[in-house]
């Protein structure tokens, strides 16, 4: 912890860090900003009291919103459009060529990406918008005709995330950091207090069940300290396991050029043990909780059987179980698209390298194959544990408002650690003695 505060202090003493770190606190003060702006046609009270029905994924969007679904602003839908669209863009480089020589042109290649990713999340805004303005269609206000109210909110969800999406452009362009994870962490951060509260309540509830007022005193006592240390557990098991890698010994051979000798120098290749990051818990709640979100918006007030049992869903222990197979699932899925070893394989023969021990070729696409399935299984039982953990803890204990914070960890921590390691490396930039030493 001491590191991380030297780093910032170390940075905010160079004038172009300054600059670049000041830039980007004035941004996320935009968007805090912005995020009290009430959206126009909507009953604030009614539209809350719906969207919290909506069980774990709509406190999930809620969190990554920094708390403005459940307050009716104009940032109400967040950055999640432009999440699931560089999702959806990430999948089909994969399965369309076209897109996948478009990522192997470079910048060029990439600006095109991130254009598509733009109108795709201008249309996902679209159609989100639109479910969430039937979906609580009873909290529209009566001042306009219905048809302009309904078009005035649309228009202004869809507006907001737009605007979402241009701040952490300008993060990217002139700050430091990842502009969308940024106001992602921004988000998360503005809900600790109200996170703090809900926790400090649910200790109250179980306080409150005991005849003897002592005794239940003790009794929430112990369950929110419980909490408290569970959640610092996780958040340096989260810290550790992020910075943990796999490192396999690459050794280059040398070649004589004129009188000079080049290469013959020992390197590693480093694999993170959490190479996914938070996305296959992302995409485990995004596709366990479709058929509930589906049966909430069109069948709010259906008493069929099946549907109740899709509303249910996410209480009962099979959802758990789901969970835990799906995380597996898509922790190999994601690395299957994003992770390529052939690539890293042929590099290293066109660079004269070889892993000592294993043959270059098909055998080293192999064994960095192999060794990258194992880091896979150590990645899903990390993402299980921190997400499970908390949650069967507020089941135990009765405290469900502690069930979001291993997803919370995860993105809080990765955010970090990613923007000191941008920092740092532009702090050795500056500091030309590091070279000398």
């Amino acid at each position: 912890m001491k590191g991380v505060f030297d780093t910032l202090v170390n940075a905010f003493r160079l004038p172009d860090l300054r600059k670049k770190l000041l830039f980007t606190l004035f941004i996320l003060g935009l968007y805090m900003v912005g995020g009290l702006i009430p959206c126009p046609g909507i009953n604030r009270t009614e539209f809350t009291s719906i969207v919290s029905n909506w069980g774990q994924i709509g406190s999930l969007m809620d969190i990554i919103a920094g708390g403005g679904l459940y307050a009716a602003t104009i940032f109400a839908m967040g950055i999640t459009p432009y999440i699931n669209s560089s999702i959806i863009i990430q999948l089909l480089t994969v399965a369309i060529p076209a897109l996948e020589n478009m990522a192997k042109e470079g910048e060029e290649g990439q600006k095109k990406l991130q254009k598509l990713t733009r109108y795709m999340t201008v249309g996902l805004a679209v159609l989100q918008a639109s479910f969430f303005t039937y979906a609580t269609r009873s909290a529209m206000t009566s001042y306009l005709p219905k048809p302009l109210t309904t078009a005035l909110i649309i228009l202004t969800f869809t507006a907001g995330t737009c605007f979402v999406v241009f701040l952490g452009e300008r993060i990217n362009e002139k700050g430091i950091g990842n502009g969308v994870s940024l106001i992602i962490f921004a988000g998360i951060v503005t809900r600790i207090p109200e996170m703090a509260r809900m926790l400090y309540y649910d200790a109250l509830n179980i306080a409150g069940k005991f005849k003897n007022a002592a005794l239940g005193n003790t009794i929430g006592v112990i369950a929110f300290l419980l909490v408290t240390l569970v959640s610092l557990a996780t958040i340096i098991f989260c810290v550790f396991v992020q910075n943990a890698e796999r490192r396999i010994p690459v050794q280059y051979s040398k070649k004589v050029i004129g009188r000079k000798v080049y290469g013959g120098q020992n390197t590693y290749i480093p694999l993170k043990v959490n190479q996914s990051s938070v996305m296959p818990v992302i995409f485990t709640m995004s596709f366990l909780s479709l058929p509930s979100t589906i049966v909430t918006f069109f069948f709010s007030n259906s008493k069929n059987v099946i549907v109740e049992w899709f509303r249910n869903f996410g209480s009962s222990p099979f959802y758990y179980v789901a969970y835990f197979f799906c995380i597996f699932l898509f922790v190999f899925f994601y690395s299957m698209i994003q992770f390529n070893p052939i690539e890293i394989s042929q590099n290293l023969q066109k660079n004269g390298g070889f892993i000592p021990g294993v043959r270059p070729g098909r055998p080293t696409s192999e064994f960095i194959a192999k060794v990258a399935n194992r880091l896979n299984w150590c990645d899903a039982c990390f993402l299980c544990i921190v997400v499970l953990v908390p949650t069967l803890l507020g089941k135990l204990t009765g405290m469900e408002g502690v069930w979001f914070a291993g997803t919370s960890v995860l993105i809080m921590t990765g955010v970090a650690n990613d923007l000191v390691d941008q920092i740092e490396s532009q702090m050795v930039t500056h500091n030309y003695k590091g070279f000398l030493d």
